[in-house]
């Protein structure tokens, strides 16, 4: 006979791997951004402190969703992604930042909508497709009211630009819709626009052309690709086998650019070595395994299409971070989840693991 666990029992081997990945990224954010952040902001600790506020923020926003109905809880997510989606327009008006408009300024703090899309779309996503009464077979219910809403807002975070974001949310709805019971061919048939329109972006308005361009370069010869790449090329290959030990490596020193964000992975992989990253991608890939079983192990269409989007979302967004620093893939401007410093992207992956526990509470024995 079935039976369900209680919420109190929640898989501890999923959060004590969450938590320690967390304390790793915490310690590597602070040694891959000291010396920046003095020569920047005054103090050695002004990004480390900002990450460790929002790592508290990410534990308190795990111990709320642990406790609420999700099933209850999701009727609200079309209303919460339509009010995002003003959110993404709102984000045009904001300064500038880095080349781009991705960050609502909330006065000392800062907020990414992108980041919330992705998570709330996988919310509606699960239960408007557990909806006995919707068959995505058709393709007429396939498309509304899901390209409408979905090509909106990625379309809003291409403008941005974010074409990273981008990349992740179209390929995380895509998963979802797979295990959903969508036909192949009408995802196939999916992917010809949106390829029309990335190639027309890059090829022909020159959006990240340049970074294509040396992409292709350095696939003959790492070296010969961006700057960015070449220095993340060096500093992973420069920590070895051991690493050159934790603090203390070289890169950092203004050498490889975003060495606490985009590519920490190569920032950490130079002070704690091919061994240590070998821990640690274990402790990523545990978190996908978890992820998973529990989303086999749910009671009902609802909770196994939620927990596999949230665990397939965190796959392609590590996945790509990790082919960009390596130089399999173009550079795309994405963190690394629970890693990389920033805020959003931290709290958003941390609830995407909250889900994962909270249904775990509910998974069949």
């Amino acid at each position: 006979m079935k039976t369900f666990r209680t919420k109190e029992q929640f898989d501890e081997k999923l959060f004590f791997c969450y938590l320690f990945i967390l304390l790793v990224g915490l310690v590597m954010v602070y040694s891959t951004s000291s010396i920046i952040a003095e020569s920047r902001n005054g103090s050695h600790l002004y990004y480390f402190s900002h990450q460790f506020l929002w790592a508290l923020m990410s534990l308190a926003v795990i111990y709320v969703i642990l406790r609420v109905d999700l099933k209850k809880l999701t009727i609200y997510s079309a209303p919460a992604l339509l009010l995002t989606l003003v959110l993404l327009v709102v984000v045009f008006f904001m300064p500038i930042r880095n080349g781009a408009h991705r960050w609502l300024v909330l006065g000392p703090v800062t907020v990414q909508p992108s980041e919330i899309f992705k998570f709330l779309m996988i919310c509606y996503l699960a239960f408007s497709l557990s909806n006995p009464k919707r068959n995505i077979t058709n393709l007429k219910q396939l498309l509304i009211p899901y390209l409408p809403l979905l090509g909106l807002g990625l379309g809003l975070i291409l403008l941005e630009p974010d074409l990273g974001s981008t990349i992740v949310i179209f390929l995380t709805t895509l998963g979802i819709f797979f295990l959903a019971g969508a036909r192949m061919k009408h995802l196939m048939l999916a992917l010809v626009p949106q390829i029309t329109l990335a190639l027309t972006v890059v090829f022909v308005l020159g959006y990240k052309k340049a970074r294509i361009i040396n992409y292709l370069q350095s696939v003959e010869d790492p070296l010969q690709g961006s700057y960015q790449l070449k220095q993340a090329v060096l500093t992973l290959g420069s920590g070895g086998l051991l690493g050159t030990g934790l603090g203390d490596g070289r890169q950092k020193l203004f050498f490889l650019p975003y060495p606490h964000t985009d590519f920490i992975f190569a920032g950490i992989g130079e002070e704690i070595g091919f061994i240590g990253l070998l821990v640690l991608l274990s402790g990523f890939f545990f978190i996908m395994h978890r992820g998973f079983k529990i989303a086999a192990a749910q009671p009902d269409r609802f909770g196994f299409l939620l927990a596999s989007g949230m665990t397939w979302s965190l796959f392609v967004n590590i996945a790509i971070n990790l082919g960009v620093v390596t130089g399999l893939l173009p550079v795309t401007g994405l963190p690394l989840p629970f890693l990389s410093y920033g805020g959003s992207s931290l709290l958003m992956s941390s609830a995407a693991v909250g889900v994962l526990l909270n249904l775990s509470g509910r998974a069949v024995k």
